[in-house]
């Protein structure tokens, strides 16, 4: 926990110094390790077992294949198929209308199809999921952080990122993940304390930026977050920094002046990207959150090219078991890709979305 320092041994003398200098004074345990975002993890190709409820029920479909060693897919073959893929999303926290563009996608490519075998006729199904669950995750912009940090640094302009979110939804903690990732990249970071609402946030922060040996800005708490986000600019291209990470309060989407207060400091400092951070956990729940956190980004916005979420970080990903359809379905109603998934307590633990996993998940 953030600020543990122990019980008062009989004697000890009274420390009045505030939370910042005790903090300053602390030996912090710095950050190691590798990140997992760097990490290979494309697995091969997606499996179904003939005990899984897929593999079941293709053993129907092998009585169709002829003594040729040929058989082509009609749509009754595949309705059932089809029928029980869309219930099993759902049951996984797809959204419905996603759960029925997977469905869609996969009748469009099966039906007609020539197949030999039960281990054709699997893998059609597998690589149709696959791939409508690709387009899926793989909306609009293609962001690529490491090459736009790169063209930001040949402009000599710090390349900014927001981390926005509701309350308790792991910002601070998944914003300096990306630092350390970042940071093995051989970027120069600063972090940015623009939640100047909730007390501790500024002390949280500083924690990491002393683990993770970066610069933190701050001007404490009771201030305008956005014009501390431009104070923050300035000092980052000042001090030559590659990335400034901005960090915000937590807030419910439904709370007005904080959402007016967000758009303010997205108005103000126009940043390169702007991520969403939410729970896989909550499932759906998060799904609101974003809809709603984007369209009063729109609506406040003062551009005539609102800017809108770029980007997802999913937390707590490691903790949903097989309930992995709101990620899906985030990226499917915001068109905003999933950029990074929390997976544990250490800095290291950043991943990528990956795709086969998910369609195993799903077809297991």
């Amino acid at each position: 926990k953030w600020g543990r320092w122990g019980n008062m041994d009989d004697g000890e003398q009274l420390d009045y110094t505030n939370e910042s200098e005790r903090l300053e004074n602390a030996n912090v345990e710095k950050a190691t390790g590798k990140s997992m975002m760097d990490e290979d993890e494309d697995e091969g190709e997606v499996v179904v077992k003939e005990t899984s409820w897929l593999g079941g029920m293709m053993k129907n479909l092998n009585k169709k294949i002829n003594v040729s060693g040929q058989a082509v897919l009609e749509e009754s073959d595949v309705k059932p198929i089809l029928e029980t893929l869309k219930d099993k999303l759902i049951s996984k926290n797809v959204a419905e209308e996603v759960a029925q563009k997977i469905v869609n996608t996969v009748e469009s490519n099966m039906v007609g199809k020539k197949l030999t075998s039960f281990t054709r006729v699997t893998t059609a199904v597998t690589k149709a999921v696959e791939s409508a669950l690709t387009q899926i995750l793989s909306p609009g912009r293609n962001i690529n952080i490491l090459q736009e940090v790169e063209a930001s640094r040949r402009e000599g302009e710090p390349y900014s990122i927001v981390f926005i979110g509701c309350n308790g939804v792991g910002k601070s903690t998944n914003l300096a993940k990306v630092a350390f990732w970042l940071m093995q990249h051989g970027m120069k970071v600063m972090i940015a304390a623009c939640d100047t609402f909730r007390s501790g946030a500024v002390e949280q922060l500083r924690t990491h930026t002393q683990r993770l040996g970066v610069e933190l800005f701050e001007r404490g708490y009771e201030k305008d977050p956005a014009a501390v986000a431009k104070e923050a600019l300035k000092k980052a291209k000042e001090s030559r920094c590659d990335v400034l990470l901005i960090d915000t309060a937590g807030r419910m989407q439904d709370n007005e002046p904080l959402m007016r207060a967000l758009s303010k400091l997205i108005n103000m400092n126009n940043p390169n990207l702007t991520l969403f951070v939410g729970e896989a956990l909550v499932g759906n729940e998060a799904v609101d959150q974003l809809t709603k956190f984007n369209n009063r980004l729109i609506e406040l916005s003062s551009q005539d090219q609102p800017h809108k979420i770029d980007g997802i970080v999913l937390t707590k990903f490691d903790t949903i078991d097989n309930k992995v359809g709101a990620a899906l379905s985030m990226v499917y109603i915001s068109g905003a890709p999933v950029i990074f998934v929390g997976c544990g307590q250490q800095y290291s633990d950043l991943r990528r979305l990956n795709v086969k996993q998910i369609v195993s998940v799903l077809l297991s």
